[in-house]
C-alpha cells in the first residue's frame, strides 16, 4: 500500500483529501504542525507527498527545494495558484506535478497514479496482493482468489477483507470498520456493515470457503 502524505494547512481541505486518499486504499498521513515540515517529511518516508504553496511558515516552493537537496521523494504541488509561472515555478523547483484548486477527485487521483508509476513503477508482487493461507486479495484488480476461483469486490468489500487480512488473528472492532469504511458520515446505519459481511460471506462461500470471517459478538470480526 502505498503511503502519502498531505502538507495543507486547510483543516476542511485536508479532511477531504484525507478521507479521498484513504478511500482510494492509500495509507495517509497529514501534516499539521508547519514548523520544519520537510524534516517530518523525511522522517515520515512517503511514497509521495500532496504540497500546498501557501503553508504558514515557509511556501511549499521554498519546502520543495529543501526535500530536494536529500531526497527524490514524488511531489504533487496542490494550490489555488494557477498561474502559469506559479506552475513553471513549481516544476523547476522539484515539483513532479502540478495541480490546481479546485481539484476534479477522480482527475487528482489519476494523476496521484501516474506520477506513483512512473517514480515508482507498477505496484510490486508483495504490495499489490495480500495472501493468507491460500486465500489472495488482489488489490490492483479488486479480486479475491482461492484454488482457481475469484470473485470481484465492491470497494467497501475490499476494504473490509484489506482490514482483516492485514492483522489476521486480530479482531476488529464494528465501530473501527465504519469508520475506516465511512469516516464521519453519521448518517451512515450500522446495517451497512452487516450487509456488506453479508455479501463478503456469501462470495466466500461461492469459493468454498465457509466461516473464514469470525465474528466475536459484542467484539468484531477477525480472520
Amino acid at each position: 500500500m502505498f503511503h502519502i502524505s498531505i502538507a495543507e494547512d486547510d483543516l476542511s481541505t485536508r479532511n477531504e483529501l484525507k478521507l479521498l486518499l484513504e478511500n482510494s486504499l492509500y495509507q495517509v498521513t497529514a501534516i499539521e504542525e508547519y514548523k520544519n515540515v520537510a524534516d517530518q517529511v523525511l522522517s515520515l518516508k512517503p511514497d509521495l507527498l500532496l504540497l500546498d504553496i501557501n503553508l504558514p511558515d515557509k511556501s511549499g516552493f521554498f519546502i520543495c527545494e529543501e526535500l530536494r537537496r536529500s531526497s527524490e521523494i514524488p511531489i504533487i504541488f496542490l494550490t489555488a495558484q494557477s498561474e502559469p509561472m506559479d506552475e513553471l515555478n513549481g516544476i523547476l523547483k522539484g515539483g513532479d506535478d502540478y495541480i490546481t484548486k479546485p481539484y476534479i477527485a477522480p482527475i487528482l487521483l489519476a494523476r496521484i497514479a501516474a506520477v506513483l508509476k512512473r517514480t515508482r513503477g507498477q505496484l510490486g508482487q508483495d504490495e499489490r496482493l495480500i495472501t493468507y493461507h491460500e486465500v489472495v486479495l488482489d488489490l490492483a484488480s479488486g479480486q479475491l482468489s482461492f484454488h482457481g476461483k475469484s470473485e470481484d469486490l465492491t470497494k467497501n468489500e475490499l476494504k473490509i477483507l484489506y482490514c482483516l487480512l492485514s492483522q489476521p488473528g486480530i479482531i476488529i472492532s464494528r465501530a473501527d470498520l465504519i469508520e475506516y469504511l465511512w469516516d464521519n458520515q453519521v448518517f451512515i446505519d450500522d446495517n451497512a456493515l452487516s450487509v456488506n459481511m453479508t455479501r463478503i460471506r456469501n462470495k466466500l462461500e461461492q469459493m468454498g470457503l465457509y466461516d473464514f470471517i469470525e465474528t466475536k459478538r459484542g467484539m468484531g470480526y477477525k480472520i
